[in-house]
Protein backbone atom coordinates (compact mmCIF):
# COMPACT_ATOMS: atom_id res chain seq x y z
CA UNK A 1 0.00 0.00 0.00
CA UNK A 2 1.04 3.21 -0.79
CA UNK A 3 2.03 5.88 1.59
CA UNK A 4 -0.25 8.91 1.65
CA UNK A 5 1.92 11.84 0.80
CA UNK A 6 -0.48 14.41 0.60
CA UNK A 7 -0.24 18.24 2.09
CA UNK A 8 -3.66 17.41 3.14
CA UNK A 9 -3.99 16.35 6.47
CA UNK A 10 -6.92 17.56 8.71
CA UNK A 11 -9.98 16.57 7.56
CA UNK A 12 -11.91 19.09 10.41
CA UNK A 13 -11.83 21.21 12.82
CA UNK A 14 -14.41 20.92 15.82
CA UNK A 15 -15.37 22.87 18.59
CA UNK A 16 -18.23 21.66 20.21
CA UNK A 17 -20.58 22.62 23.58
CA UNK A 18 -20.17 19.82 26.45
CA UNK A 19 -23.41 21.31 28.07
CA UNK A 20 -26.06 20.26 25.31
CA UNK A 21 -24.09 18.39 22.52
CA UNK A 22 -24.00 21.87 20.60
CA UNK A 23 -22.22 22.79 17.44
CA UNK A 24 -20.13 26.29 18.10
CA UNK A 25 -17.66 26.06 15.08
CA UNK A 26 -16.99 23.37 13.02
CA UNK A 27 -15.11 23.11 9.73
CA UNK A 28 -15.01 20.19 6.94
CA UNK A 29 -12.70 20.29 5.01
CA UNK A 30 -11.55 18.69 1.47
CA UNK A 31 -9.37 19.44 -1.46
CA UNK A 32 -10.17 21.98 -3.72
CA UNK A 33 -8.96 20.14 -6.88
CA UNK A 34 -10.67 16.21 -6.87
CA UNK A 35 -7.60 13.99 -8.55
CA UNK A 36 -8.72 12.18 -11.88
CA UNK A 37 -8.39 8.49 -10.83
CA UNK A 38 -10.52 9.45 -7.76
CA UNK A 39 -14.01 7.63 -6.83
CA UNK A 40 -16.17 8.82 -4.09
CA UNK A 41 -13.94 9.86 -0.78
CA UNK A 42 -11.40 7.51 -1.08
CA UNK A 43 -8.49 10.53 -1.78
CA UNK A 44 -5.92 11.72 0.74
CA UNK A 45 -8.16 14.93 2.21
CA UNK A 46 -11.19 13.68 0.90
CA UNK A 47 -14.36 15.03 3.51
CA UNK A 48 -15.89 11.66 4.60
CA UNK A 49 -19.18 13.38 5.62
CA UNK A 50 -20.34 15.50 3.17
CA UNK A 51 -23.71 15.86 4.43
CA UNK A 52 -25.24 17.91 7.48
CA UNK A 53 -26.86 14.88 8.89
CA UNK A 54 -23.31 12.26 8.66
CA UNK A 55 -21.56 15.44 10.31
CA UNK A 56 -24.05 15.26 13.53
CA UNK A 57 -24.34 11.88 13.72
CA UNK A 58 -20.42 11.78 13.44
CA UNK A 59 -19.72 14.61 16.29
CA UNK A 60 -22.57 13.15 18.55
CA UNK A 61 -21.25 9.77 18.56
CA UNK A 62 -17.81 11.55 18.82
CA UNK A 63 -18.50 13.72 22.52
CA UNK A 64 -20.01 10.24 23.48
CA UNK A 65 -16.38 8.82 22.85
CA UNK A 66 -14.26 11.36 24.41
CA UNK A 67 -16.82 12.07 27.56
CA UNK A 68 -15.27 9.08 29.02
CA UNK A 69 -11.32 9.35 27.51
CA UNK A 70 -8.49 10.28 29.61
CA UNK A 71 -5.97 10.36 27.02
CA UNK A 72 -5.83 13.03 23.83
CA UNK A 73 -5.61 10.99 20.95
CA UNK A 74 -8.17 8.16 19.84
CA UNK A 75 -8.97 6.37 16.74
CA UNK A 76 -12.84 6.95 15.87
CA UNK A 77 -14.49 5.95 12.56
CA UNK A 78 -11.68 5.18 10.98
CA UNK A 79 -10.29 8.36 11.62
CA UNK A 80 -7.20 9.72 14.05
CA UNK A 81 -9.03 12.27 16.39
CA UNK A 82 -7.06 14.33 18.88
CA UNK A 83 -8.72 16.62 21.28
CA UNK A 84 -8.73 19.08 24.17
CA UNK A 85 -11.23 20.06 26.83
CA UNK A 86 -11.06 23.75 27.71
CA UNK A 87 -13.99 24.89 30.56
CA UNK A 88 -17.13 23.42 28.81
CA UNK A 89 -15.85 23.20 25.14
CA UNK A 90 -14.29 20.13 23.49
CA UNK A 91 -11.77 21.24 20.91
CA UNK A 92 -10.81 18.64 18.19
CA UNK A 93 -8.81 17.89 15.30
CA UNK A 94 -10.10 15.23 12.60
CA UNK A 95 -7.39 13.43 10.37
CA UNK A 96 -7.07 10.13 8.51
CA UNK A 97 -6.39 6.73 10.11
CA UNK A 98 -2.57 7.06 8.65
CA UNK A 99 -2.10 10.39 9.73
CA UNK A 100 0.70 11.08 12.08
CA UNK A 101 -0.71 12.26 15.35
CA UNK A 102 1.71 13.89 16.60
CA UNK A 103 1.42 16.89 13.44
CA UNK A 104 -2.09 16.55 14.31
CA UNK A 105 -1.53 17.05 17.99
CA UNK A 106 0.34 20.12 17.29
CA UNK A 107 -2.53 21.77 15.42
CA UNK A 108 -5.13 21.20 18.63
CA UNK A 109 -2.38 23.15 21.16
CA UNK A 110 -1.44 25.78 18.66
CA UNK A 111 -5.62 26.45 18.35
CA UNK A 112 -6.18 26.16 22.29
CA UNK A 113 -2.93 27.98 23.12
CA UNK A 114 -4.30 30.89 19.77
CA UNK A 115 -7.70 31.29 21.07
CA UNK A 116 -6.60 31.32 25.24
CA UNK A 117 -4.28 34.54 23.99
CA UNK A 118 -7.17 35.86 22.10
CA UNK A 119 -9.95 34.94 24.86
CA UNK A 120 -7.66 36.20 27.59
CA UNK A 121 -7.47 32.36 28.96
CA UNK A 122 -11.50 32.16 29.01
CA UNK A 123 -12.36 29.72 26.64
CA UNK A 124 -16.23 28.77 27.42
CA UNK A 125 -19.11 28.59 25.35
CA UNK A 126 -20.31 31.85 26.02
CA UNK A 127 -17.04 34.06 25.19
CA UNK A 128 -16.64 32.05 22.12
CA UNK A 129 -19.90 32.72 20.67
CA UNK A 130 -19.45 36.32 21.57
CA UNK A 131 -16.06 36.08 19.74
CA UNK A 132 -17.21 34.00 16.61
CA UNK A 133 -15.02 36.23 14.41
CA UNK A 134 -11.81 35.39 16.71
CA UNK A 135 -11.93 32.12 16.73
CA UNK A 136 -12.94 31.60 12.98
CA UNK A 137 -10.08 33.70 11.98
CA UNK A 138 -8.02 31.96 14.37
CA UNK A 139 -8.90 28.21 12.17
CA UNK A 140 -8.64 29.89 9.01
CA UNK A 141 -4.72 30.67 10.13
CA UNK A 142 -4.12 27.27 11.38
CA UNK A 143 -5.21 25.34 8.76
CA UNK A 144 -6.80 26.03 5.10
CA UNK A 145 -8.82 23.81 3.15
CA UNK A 146 -6.77 20.49 5.47
CA UNK A 147 -3.50 21.92 4.96
CA UNK A 148 -1.70 22.88 8.08
CA UNK A 149 -0.52 26.43 7.74
CA UNK A 150 0.87 27.88 10.76
CA UNK A 151 0.93 26.49 14.70
CA UNK A 152 2.86 28.73 16.44
CA UNK A 153 0.11 30.40 18.94
CA UNK A 154 1.38 33.59 19.24
CA UNK A 155 2.21 34.27 15.67
CA UNK A 156 -1.66 32.78 14.85
CA UNK A 157 -2.81 35.34 17.36
CA UNK A 158 -0.48 38.21 16.16
CA UNK A 159 -2.25 37.82 12.88
CA UNK A 160 -5.58 37.24 13.95
CA UNK A 161 -5.59 40.29 16.74
CA UNK A 162 -4.47 42.86 14.17
CA UNK A 163 -4.13 44.17 10.15
CA UNK A 164 -1.37 43.58 8.20
CA UNK A 165 1.15 46.32 8.43
CA UNK A 166 0.92 46.71 4.36
CA UNK A 167 -3.01 46.73 4.48
CA UNK A 168 -3.68 49.54 6.97
CA UNK A 169 -3.39 53.10 5.38
CA UNK A 170 -0.28 55.02 7.03
CA UNK A 171 -2.47 58.47 8.02
CA UNK A 172 1.16 59.68 9.44
CA UNK A 173 1.85 62.84 7.19
CA UNK A 174 -1.79 63.49 5.79
CA UNK A 175 -3.13 67.00 6.24
CA UNK A 176 -6.75 66.92 6.40
CA UNK A 177 -7.31 70.40 6.94
CA UNK A 178 -9.90 72.25 4.34
CA UNK A 179 -6.45 73.61 2.55
CA UNK A 180 -4.74 69.93 2.58
CA UNK A 181 -8.59 68.76 1.16
CA UNK A 182 -8.08 71.19 -1.36
CA UNK A 183 -4.91 70.36 -2.27
CA UNK A 184 -5.56 66.55 -3.19
CA UNK A 185 -8.21 68.29 -5.06
CA UNK A 186 -6.21 70.14 -7.17
CA UNK A 187 -3.36 67.35 -7.57
CA UNK A 188 -6.23 64.45 -9.11
CA UNK A 189 -7.95 67.06 -11.17
CA UNK A 190 -4.93 67.43 -12.63
CA UNK A 191 -3.76 64.37 -12.93
CA UNK A 192 -7.17 63.17 -14.62
CA UNK A 193 -7.02 66.40 -16.81
CA UNK A 194 -3.43 64.97 -18.13
CA UNK A 195 -4.58 61.53 -18.79
CA UNK A 196 -7.62 62.53 -20.58
CA UNK A 197 -5.83 64.44 -22.86
CA UNK A 198 -3.22 61.39 -23.28
CA UNK A 199 -6.63 59.47 -24.86
CA UNK A 200 -6.74 57.73 -21.08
Amino acid sequence: MAINMSLFSVNAILLLSTDDSSRILTRYYSPPHIPHNAHGNDYPGANPYPTLKEQKAFEKGLLEKTAKQTSDVILYDNRVVVFKMESDVMLYVVGGADENEIMLYSVILALRDALNILLKNSVDKRTLIENYDLASLCIDEIVDDGIILETDPVVISNRVSRPPAQDAPNMQGIDLSEEGLLKIYQFGKQKLGERLRQGL
